[in-house]
């Protein structure tokens, strides 16, 4: 992976974990914690949305939906798993 490659992930993690982090308000983990959930969301929403198979041209925009919808997923699981704990 180049460096643009990983700066694009952080940057879209980052930006997928705040967005997150508004839509299901109070589950906000501070800066690192919503880069850590985003990137983590990016997986998420990769391995959900990957399948495509390039159908349809991934822009920017499909990309941080696709990873905030990862991260929203992630959150709503710990938030299950706090509850059950």
């Amino acid at each position: 992976m180049t460096a643009e490659g990983v700066f694009l992930w952080i940057f879209i993690g980052g930006l997928s974990g705040w967005i997150a982090g508004l839509l299901l308000k109070g589950h906000g983990f501070g800066l690192l914690g919503n880069l850590i959930v985003g990137m983590l969301g990016s997986v998420i929403g990769g391995w959900l949305f990957g399948p495509s198979n390039g159908a349809i041209e991934q822009g920017l925009f499909s990309l941080v939906a696709g990873a905030t919808v990862g991260a929203i997923i992630l959150l709503l699981l710990v938030r299950l798993v706090n509850r059950v704990a």
